[in-house]
């Protein structure tokens, strides 16, 4: 069955319907009479965990940078999500974080994250986006193929999932994405037409098999795989710690050669804590509730998270996962793009969950759609291509971070890091020691990773002359709780 709609019907489709889907759905509304989501799980009503979502029961947060792209798209939501229990807290006043280099101080505002259960992050979002009568969901429901024209013929191709063993590798004509299969979760297939697709499948999109089917050529991937391995859990803080206590992040060092163990608590709604603890090969946390507190306190750097857990009480089993491979298609490098098709959030690139990157760069790639289509106008064509140019610039931030500190794990690659990753891990090493004692540097650096500026800011002379004469202040001897903090989280 095939849905057919009037010529002058506007019609944009996308393919999943988590944080990237409907950001992406709300992205396209301005432009198109109806844009419809396909989304494989039944949603829930309200913050409910749901079947293809398991990474919602570890650590989430959104850095400003995301939470920026966010708010434009939906005026409010900042007010919603405080409402429905969501903390912000400003970086690095209220985070509490061991580098490798040792403690950072915390320092006054620069920047700031958004944090709260993935499962409450994604209601609101979802809420507001469904509240807008454009957007219609297509639950249980699960994309196999495009519609459209081969890249080499120009005549219409069925991209199913069944790729050509031997894709052509130039074309004489530019393929054309006219819509999309899916089969519903009763077995009935039908073909959805749309002026424009977006793939936001996650991890386990079809997006290069697709491409080939329409007669391009495979995309250009890499994978940096850690082998790290995350467990969390969540608990209910000490009554006089369930407002205003800061994240407590205790990081690896990936200098001393053996397996890199970290940990996250982060406050989030309903007084409670998630806390994450993960590792890569030969040092993973164990799924085992009884072990959980014992990571924390004896495996990682500093025994803090596994203190502070001493008096919260367990609201969940352990949760574990090894879905952390940074992998990304640099479908920006393709020498011909389909018109009318746009990969966005995990299909895209997928970052190791550790640094906390992902939600941010969905939004900021959702907003970048949006403003292509601004300028260029609907449906006309490259503007599919300029669009997966263009949300190449915080994908590739994000990637560089993530990746920066992850290939230099045994086994993360098959060859170790290139000489650029050791030069640039070199410098960045030399700036996060002087940020743990230089407030414009660490500054800087939060620029960065809160994805609100670009990495060009770490090399003006200014701060190469700051990263070349090392931190201003002596380094902490402890982690820096106020005694407020301490007697409110039963620490002695």
């Amino acid at each position: 069955m095939t849905e057919h709609h009037t010529p002058e019907a506007r019609t944009a489709v996308v393919l999943g319907g988590s944080h990237t889907g409907m950001l992406a759905a709300r992205a396209l509304a301005e432009f198109v009479d109806r844009v419809v989501v396909v989304e494989r799980d039944a949603l829930p009503e309200g913050a409910a965990p749901r079947k293809g979502l398991p990474q919602a029961r570890h650590a989430h947060m959104l850095w400003s940078g995301g939470a920026q792209a966010v708010a434009e798209l939906l005026p409010g939501i900042t007010e919603a999500l405080h409402d429905a229990g969501a903390h912000r807290l400003p970086v690095t006043t209220d985070m509490v974080a061991l580098s490798a280099w040792g403690w950072f101080r915390r320092w006054p505002e620069s920047h700031h994250v958004i944090l709260a259960g993935r499962d409450l992050l994604d209601a609101t979002i979802r809420a507001q986006v469904l509240a807008d009568e454009r957007v219609e969901l297509v639950e249980r429901a699960e994309a196999f193929g495009l519609v459209g024209t081969d890249a080499g013929t120009g005549t219409s191709a069925d991209a199913r999932t069944s790729a050509r063993t031997s894709p052509r590798t130039s074309a004489r004509t530019s393929a054309a994405v006219t819509g999309v299969r899916i089969r519903t979760h009763d077995g009935a297939e039908r073909t959805l037409d749309a002026g424009l697709v977006v793939d936001a499948t996650g991890r386990g999109s079809g997006a290069p098999r697709w491409l080939s089917a329409l007669g391009l050529p495979a995309p250009e991937r890499r994978e940096v795989d850690s082998g790290l391995a995350y467990a969390s859990r969540l608990y209910l803080a000490p009554e006089q710690a369930r407002d205003g206590f800061p994240v407590i992040n205790v990081q690896p060092d990936p200098r001393d050669g053996g397996p890199g163990r970290a940990g996250f608590l982060l406050p989030i709604e309903d007084g409670r804590w998630i806390v994450t603890l993960s590792g890569t090969r030969g040092g993973e946390p164990s799924a085992d509730a009884d072990d959980f507190v014992r990571f924390a306190r004896e495996e990682l750097r500093h025994p803090l998270i596994g203190e502070l857990l001493d008096s919260a009480e367990p609201l969940s089993d352990v949760s574990c996962t090894r879905s952390t491979v940074n992998r990304r298609y640099f479908y920006e490098r393709m020498p011909a793009w389909p018109e009318n098709f746009v990969v966005l959030g995990d299909a895209l690139a997928a970052f190791n969950p550790v640094y906390g990157h992902g939600l941010a760069v969905a939004a900021q790639s959702a907003l970048i759609l949006r403003d292509v289509i601004r300028r260029q106008g609907w449906a006309v064509p490259g503007v599919a291509r300029a669009v997966q140019r263009a949300v190449a610039r915080p994908v590739g931030a994000a990637w560089d971070m993530a990746i920066g500190q992850d290939v230099f794990y045994p086994g993360a690659t098959e060859h170790g890091p290139t000489l650029r990753e050791r030069l640039v891990a070199a410098y960045v090493g030399r700036l996060m020691y002087t940020a743990t004692g230089n407030g414009r540097i660490a500054r800087r650096v939060t620029d960065v990773t809160s994805l609100e500026r670009g990495a060009e800011v770490l090399l003006a002379p200014s701060v190469l002359l700051a990263a070349l004469a090392g931190p201003l202040k002596p380094a902490l001897s402890g982690p820096p709780l106020t005694a407020e903090e301490m007697k409110a989280a039963g620490l002695r």
